[in-house]
């Protein structure tokens, strides 16, 4: 009686889904990054350095925004946050790894780096009226980036948890978002100096005037020195429509014609005044001992 063979598969080896094996360096994706590292690079070395950039003669719109205070964010210039942000995309791609594993941190990390380009370009273009060449080309790097990852994406990511993980990485733009825009804000600002907002109220109920605009750069460094008290400054918004808009009636009145202007006692200082000049113009005098702490 013979016995019947048992067949043994030869294929014992588990089987390996291809979202799960590891994948060579993506040079598409590292290319794209390497052109926002040049952008982002170059304007961080200026931005460190107080240099200007190319194609950014003063009072233009590349000016105006590099100059204003939403070009740093917690004293951190934008553009070298940009720039860590091209060297982790970067080395994602360049390093070995699951293609699934892979994909969502780049994914993640182009939908943050797009998203939050996408608002500061807003914010220049609805408060400061202005749009910058080299934020624009990074954000359109950005843009080819997220959209080559999405296009790029595993079988395995599309529907389903995926989604629900796609809508938690959006809540995190958002979050991200909204910090930033808590910190431009001032939510985020230091209490005042009560020597500075003494100074700020004297200059008040002495008659003096700030005259400025929103979207002047210079006008921002002149609130910076006052911090937190820059609200109590008699200030008078001379552009209340924008930077194309009329002059405000009272601007017009006054016969201003660069910002900022002070007026003084009836005397006009076209500068930014330190707050030592506007004590001692203005007739204010420091309670001592904290006369140091309180004049920067």
């Amino acid at each position: 009686m013979s016995k019947k063979r048992q067949k043994i598969p030869t294929d014992t080896a588990p089987k390996v889904s291809a979202d799960s094996r590891h994948v060579g360096t993506d040079w598409i994706v590292v290319s794209l990054a390497a052109v926002g590292l040049l952008i982002t690079g170059y304007l961080s070395v200026l931005a460190l350095s107080g240099g200007a950039p190319a194609l950014c003669s003063s009072g233009s719109d590349c000016d105006l925004i590099q100059q204003s205070h939403w070009s740093r964010l917690f004293g951190i210039p934008v553009a070298l946050l940009g720039f860590g942000t091209y060297a982790l995309i970067a080395l994602l791609a360049f390093l070995p790894s699951t293609r699934l594993r892979r994909w969502r941190r780049l994914w993640t990390l182009s939908l943050v780096g797009m998203g939050f380009s996408l608002y500061l370009t807003a914010i220049g273009y609805f408060q400061l009226e202005a749009l910058c060449p080299w934020c624009l080309a990074s954000l359109l790097t950005l843009i080819a980036l997220f959209v080559y990852i999405s296009v790029k994406r595993p079988s395995a990511a599309p529907g389903g948890p995926w989604l629900n993980w796609s809508v938690s990485q959006a809540a995190l733009l958002f979050g991200v978002i909204g910090i930033a825009h808590a910190y431009y804000g001032g939510l985020f600002s230091p209490r005042p100096e009560p020597q500075l907002v003494a100074l700020a109220t004297h200059l008040k109920d002495s008659g003096a005037v700030f005259y400025g605009a929103s979207w002047c750069t210079a006008c921002q460094q002149q609130k910076a020195k006052f911090g937190g008290a820059a609200d109590a400054l008699p200030y008078t918004e001379c552009s209340p429509s924008g930077r194309g808009g009329p002059f405000s009636m009272a601007c017009l009145n006054a016969g201003i014609q660069s910002f900022p202007t002070w007026i003084i006692r009836g005397q006009r200082y076209q500068e930014v005044m330190s707050v030592d000049d506007l004590a001692k113009r203005s007739g204010f005098t420091w309670n001592p001992p904290n006369a140091e702490a309180g004049a920067p």
